[in-house]
């Protein structure tokens, strides 16, 4: 890869990896950085190119510079097969998140192995991003809302929605809940 970026939605996952690999999370970021929590989505979903005043305004909040920025080159040799241990924990509280490799920079899907424990909720505020979404409940019981849309999944059952849409996904019932899920592009 050269030290130019082909296109917004490269630049977009460049930041998403190298944010992700400092351990923010885009709220983290943007109040470190003073800007918005949707511009950092957006630039990060490929639908805005920043300038470079801004760009390196945000970068000063993980920190690293410009030129280790561009410099920066994502693992070209991608296993096909991750044993349990290898998922990429991205989750927190009572969420976990087990993500299918680490670097998804140039990828198109992102797939996650999803525990809620008992009472875990992603949170009263719903959210949403720039791409689609689906997931089969495995295990345990869980209540997933998008937009004015609500209902409780058990084993077996399955979601598939625009992301754009505000969600949210909330454990249920005396045992904690497992999904499998896919979202593409990866804009989690």
């Amino acid at each position: 890869m050269s030290n130019t970026l082909d296109n917004d939605h490269d630049l977009g996952l460049r930041l998403r990896m190298i944010r992700e690999r400092a351990g923010l999370s885009q709220r983290a970021l943007a109040k470190a950085t003073d800007v918005t929590n949707s511009t950092i989505s957006l630039i990060e979903a490929g639908k805005m190119n920043p300038s470079v005043g801004a760009l390196r305004r945000i970068l000063d909040g993980i920190p690293i510079s410009l030129s280790e920025f561009f410099a920066f080159e994502p693992a070209s040799d991608r296993p096909v097969f991750y044993a349990a241990q290898d998922l990429t924990e991205i989750g927190k509280g009572g969420v976990s998140l087990k993500q299918v490799g680490n670097n998804l920079f140039g990828q198109s899907m992102m797939i996650l192995q999803e525990t809620y424990e008992i009472g875990a909720d992603t949170g009263r505020v719903m959210y949403g991003h720039d791409a689609e979404e689906g997931g089969i409940v495995i295990s345990g019981r869980v209540e997933v809302t998008v937009g004015e849309l609500r209902k409780v999944l058990g084993p077996g059952d399955a979601y598939y929605f625009d992301s754009r849409t505000p969600h949210r996904f909330r454990q249920i019932g005396p045992e904690k809940c497992v999904i499998v899920s896919a979202c593409t592009p990866p804009t989690f």
